[in-house]
Order: structure tokens, then C-alpha cells, then sequence
């Protein structure tokens, strides 16, 4: 909930000066949130202490959610980060110098909250007596044919800005 209300501050803070800019906000947030959602139903993951448990029987997907929670975050090498970076350039070129620095700062709550979770899902192992690196486990039955494709839009279409900055 802190996520979607942080991001619909984002929007709403652009939807006067940039509408356009205000959807393509949306769009990405709503395929980074898609995203990650479809790597907590993989792992069946529903708590903090589940996503923990997660590292052991899946890495390359606990990888995934890693890079789409710092994605969420805004950091720069990835897709979130576009957005956000285009809504401070178009309020500084509307010469408010205030609003998107506050923004910022307040951006880094945000991005404390994802950084907690990335941590206690894929920078922490959880403690275990099983001496193997991965887990005895049955073979994951669940069918996902979009998830691969919805990792690689959502975290490589920051090389895209500069087209979708000719639609504004």
C-alpha cells in the first residue's frame, strides 16, 4: 500500500504539467508491480520470513526479485528509475526547483522500504542444518509463460527513455 501511494504521488505531481508522462508512470508501475507479484506467486512466497526461506530452493528467481525491488526503488541502472527521473526533469523545466527536490528525499523512504525486503529475501541466507547449497525439492509444477518475458520488459526498458521520450 506505502508503494502504490508513493508512486500515485509521482503521478500526481506531473499530471498538470505532463499527462502523457503521468500514463507512462502508471504503465511501468503497474508491469514492475505485475512482475513482481508473479515472482511472489512462483515461490508461493506470502511473508517476509517465506521470501527468507526462498534463496535455497530458487536463486535465479530470488535474483529476479531482488533486481525488481530495487527496480521499484528507483535506482538508476534500472526501469524505475526513468520514470522518476523524467517527472523531476519535467518539474525543473517548469521551473519548480522545490517540489522534485522534496520528492527526492522522500523517494528515499521508498526506497528504504524495497531495500528491506531485497535484503531479507536474497542478501540473507536463512539459517539451516542442511549442509547442501540447495534444497531436496520437488520440481515446481507451476506454469508462468509470461514471467520471463515480463522480467525482461520490466527491468531493461530504461534503454527505451529516450524513445518514449519523443511521445512527450
Amino acid at each position: 500500500a506505502y508503494s502504490s501511494i508513493a508512486h500515485m504521488g509521482w503521478m500526481t505531481a506531473i499530471l498538470a504539467y505532463n499527462p502523457t508522462m503521468t500514463l507512462l508512470n502508471l504503465v511501468l508501475y503497474i508491469l514492475m508491480t505485475t512482475t513482481t507479484f508473479m515472482l511472489f506467486m512462483y515461490n508461493s512466497s506470502t511473508t517476509t520470513l517465506s521470501l527468507s526461506l526462498s534463496w535455497n530452493k530458487t536463486p535465479l528467481i530470488t535474483t529476479s526479485i531482488l533486481v525488481m525491488m530495487l527496480s521499484l526503488g528507483g535506482l538508476p541502472p534500472l526501469t524505475g528509475f526513468m520514470p522518476k527521473w523524467m517527472i523531476i526533469q519535467e518539474l525543473t523545466k517548469n521551473d519548480s526547483i522545490i517540489m522534485p527536490t522534496l520528492m527526492a528525499i522522500t523517494a528515499l523512504l521508498n526506497l528504504y522500504f524495497y531495500m528491506r525486503l531485497a535484503y531479507s529475501t536474497s542478501l540473507t541466507m536463512f539459517p539451516s542444518t542442511n549442509n547442501m547449497k540447495i534444497k531436496w525439492q520437488f520440481t515446481n509444477t507451476k506454469q508462468m509463460p509470461c514471467l520471463a518475458p515480463m522480467i525482461i520488459i520490466s527491468t531493461l526498458a530504461l534503454p527505451l527513455t529516450p524513445m518514449l521520450s519523443v511521445l512527450n
